[in-house]
């Protein structure tokens, strides 16, 4: 059986300026491959309602899973909630778990849940809350898509979570070769190899150094024996 699918939708005007830099989809991308989940897509959009709506109906329809990150915080353009909720046509308002979990927090610091912070407790009907072991305001699952914070040590405690209670596939093995050749020297018994081993995947990745130029050659697949068959082979043909 193929491995489940999953799509990472990052939303935020700060990443399109290039304000910021997303380390989030790095994170991911490394946890789903342990588990066994193949994501298969990344999409950035900015702070606008359609945006959102549009690439969270699309993502869902073609994805076992989806991942979102940021726009969930307590100001005027933390929209993601909102426009998830408008995705699958449901309604939001305050949950009184959520509520309850905020209030918690706050009564903690010595802070007033006012009307901003309590945005955050704004959960879509029939949404399942995410916990978040490191600022308290929830994350939630709907249907098939994990609404997360932006800022990377929440989305990671917050996947940390969510990942134990997904149902993963076969883990992607990787072995890797460095070739002291040019990419235009090794392309053609490259293509050779991998067309004898069509279940498994192969990157080419050029490099240069000290005036030499070379490629690291990566071959990733599910079946450790065919793996290790192909890095003999690609051994043998590339000897150091």
């Amino acid at each position: 059986m193929p491995n489940p699918t999953a799509a990472m939708l990052v939303i935020g005007d700060e990443i399109l300026s290039g304000r910021t830099r997303d380390a989030n989809m790095h994170h991911l991308a490394k946890e789903l491959t342990h588990v066994g989940i193949d994501l298969c897509e990344v999409r950035v959009v900015s702070d606008k309602a359609d945006a959102i709506t549009d690439a969270v109906k699309a993502l869902s329809a073609a994805y076992t899973h989806v991942f979102t990150s940021g726009g969930i915080g307590p100001t005027h353009d933390d929209i993601t909630a909102d426009n998830v909720a408008r995705a699958f046509g449901v309604p939001i308002d305050v949950r009184e778990d959520a509520r309850a979990i905020l209030q918690a927090h706050y009564d903690r610091q010595g802070l007033e849940l006012n009307e901003a912070r309590l945005r955050m407790a704004r959960i879509p009907e029939g949404a399942k809350l995410i916990d978040n072991p490191v600022s308290a305001a929830p994350g939630f699952i709907l249907g098939n898509v994990h609404v997360m914070a932006g800022v990377p040590s929440i989305f990671n405690a917050m996947l940390a979570g969510v990942l134990p209670s997904l149902t993963g596939g076969a883990p992607v093995l990787s072995q890797s070769l460095m070739i002291h050749r040019g990419e235009g020297d090794i392309a053609g018994p490259l293509r050779a190899l991998a067309e004898r081993y069509p279940d498994l995947s192969f990157g080419s990745y050029p490099f240069q150094r000290d005036g030499a130029y070379g490629a690291q050659v990566v071959i990733r697949g599910q079946d450790g024996a065919r793996l290790d068959a192909a890095m003999t082979e690609l051994n043998a043909m590339f000897p150091a």
